[in-house]
């Protein structure tokens, strides 16, 4: 196993979001190399499946792609915040829904080659609808379609973010294994 020693670290930003470290590592061979790091606390994303297999997406302008996303409901863990609260809360505000029961569908690195944010992953099952309550600063509107065609627009690149292209094919796995005759396995355990 190569690892990289971290020799010295400097925070060069520190943001409402995240923080921009520039480090020196000492490489397995002995020389010392630049890492430019974004350090983040994390988040969480549901993907919310109601009993007719209709999932509820989110749309919203995203600047640094300079388009509208559609995307699972998601947001950043706060400072110590369990990642399934913060599943429970985006749900909620982005959405309006609520549920009766929340399977993790495990975790992702976003981009680790520079940072250090981990996104958790949950399938939303046994849903009542609420009403919604957006952030303040937060513009987006609910979308509700089968999640078959869901996954479609994973394959044909509709829906291009990475944590949701994820979410909804592991939900689609998790439930194709739900519903397999008795003796077969599911693929994550409920929370």
């Amino acid at each position: 196993m190569y690892e990289e020693k971290k020799l010295k670290d400097e925070c060069v930003f520190k943001g409402r979001v995240f923080e921009v470290h520039v480090a020196q590592v000492q490489l397995p061979d002995g020389r010392e190399a630049r890492r430019d790091l974004v350090l983040h606390h994390g988040g969480a994303c549901v993907i919310p499946v109601d009993a007719d297999g209709q999932v509820c997406l989110v749309e919203q302008y995203r600047i640094a792609t300079a388009q509208t996303l559609l995307e699972v409901p998601a947001g950043k863990l706060e400072a110590g915040e369990n990642p399934l609260d913060c599943a429970r809360r985006e749900l909620a505000e982005e959405t309006g829904y609520t549920a009766g029961r929340i399977i993790s569908l495990g975790s992702c690195w976003t981009s680790p080659g520079f940072s250090s944010e981990r996104l958790y992953l949950y399938l939303a099952l046994d849903l009542k609808k609420g009403r919604q309550h957006l952030d303040e600063g937060e513009f987006l509107s609910c979308r509700v379609i089968p999640l078959s065609e869901a996954v479609g627009m994973v394959l044909d690149g509709t829906i291009c973010d990475a944590k949701s292209q994820i979410a909804i094919l592991k939900a689609k796995q998790y439930l194709s294994a739900e519903q397999k005759p008795a003796g077969c396995q599911g693929a994550a355990n409920e929370q």
